[in-house]
């Protein structure tokens, strides 16, 4: 069940039941059944009650970032790298305007290498400069301060030029709640300053830190959209733990996870059965999800959900994104 703020829950599966056997003997061709599977998570999605998560702490911190926005002299966005576009803001590039950006795909280590080229291949065509981050090991941290004091050199020319003395660069951290912005701070820092945990939520207030003589790192809690308007996005959002997960039932984001996992060559139906030594025909999420609740869960299909959504976070499936570029 998807829970509507104020609202009632209600059960996609009792909509629709969707079986995809269809799809059993297609094979993947890359971008094209990319764009096919996206369009088909936003069938799923289409008889959900909209998940929307937007707890008091995020407008306050909103209305103090494009505030903050003013000081800065490079920006730093972080998205997590298996969903690029689902933790990409809509406002993000309005409220930046001429600041000089840096795209950083966290979590690096739970896509594959022919995902990372894709989206290397993407960003690289628009001029975008990227890069490929793990925060809690630290990958792509040195390389993200050189590159932000690099764009940002231009700030101390003009100081001085007009004879002031020069002050540390700007960089400001935004992105989603949940895709490693104060382990990223915490790693360059090398000691941690900045709370950090595997949930939505955990930084409410925006804190400047130094990190050496030369730069200054703004931490700031996750923005979301008020309203989320893509629900295809909000259930990915949901299935990578990149929101609050009272927005969501599980049973309900699991099943549409084992469609979208039966579809892709990386896993497929028969790595799913073989994971958890079931027998399923069909790609029915519900189905699959009710075969297992009753093997291992004794018929809980709540717990059955639990288990399949930690276990892709986990990479028990292997690291895959859930995105691909658009064409």
């Amino acid at each position: 069940m998807l829970q509507v703020a104020g609202g009632t829950s209600l059960r996609w599966f009792q909509k629709e039941k969707i079986n995809l056997s269809k799809h059993v003997n297609e094979s993947f061709h890359e971008e094209g059944d990319w764009e096919n599977l996206d369009a088909d998570v936003y069938h799923w999605t289409r008889s959900l009650r909209p998940v929307q998560w937007y707890p008091g702490h995020i407008a306050k911190a909103e209305k103090e970032l494009k505030e903050q926005i003013k000081l800065m002299d490079v920006v730093v966005e972080v998205r997590d790298a298996r969903i690029p576009m689902a933790t990409s803001h809509p406002q993000m590039d309005s409220w930046l305007g001429n600041r000089k950006k840096i795209l950083v795909l966290n979590r690096e280590d739970m896509i594959s290498a022919a995902d990372r080229n894709a989206w290397a291949n993407f960003f690289s065509r628009q001029g975008i400069k990227v890069v490929f981050a793990n925060g809690q090991l630290g990958m792509g941290t040195m390389k993200l301060g050189r590159l932000a004091k690099l764009l940002a050199t231009g700030v101390n020319t003009k100081r001085r030029a007009k004879g002031l003395l020069p002050r540390p660069v700007r960089a400001g951290i935004v992105g989603y709640p949940n895709v490693g912005k104060s382990s990223l701070i915490n790693r360059l820092l090398r000691r941690r300053m900045c709370p950090a945990a595997p949930r939505p939520g955990v930084t409410r207030e925006l804190k400047w830190v130094r990190f050496g003589k030369d730069l200054e790192l703004l931490d700031s809690p996750g923005i979301l959209p008020m309203r989320i308007s893509d629900q295809a996005a909000a259930i990915k959002l949901a299935i990578c733990d990149d929101i609050g997960e009272r927005s969501y039932d599980a049973p309900d984001v699991a099943a549409i996870l084992v469609q979208m996992l039966t579809r892709l060559p990386a896993v497929g139906l028969d790595t799913l059965c073989k994971r958890y030594r079931i027998d399923s025909e069909g790609h029915c999420g519900k189905i699959f999800l009710e075969k297992l609740a009753l093997h291992l869960f004794n018929g809980d299909v709540s717990q059955a959900a639990v288990r399949v959504l930690s276990d892709f976070r986990k990479g028990k499936f292997g690291w895959i994104a859930l995105e691909r570029p658009p064409r």
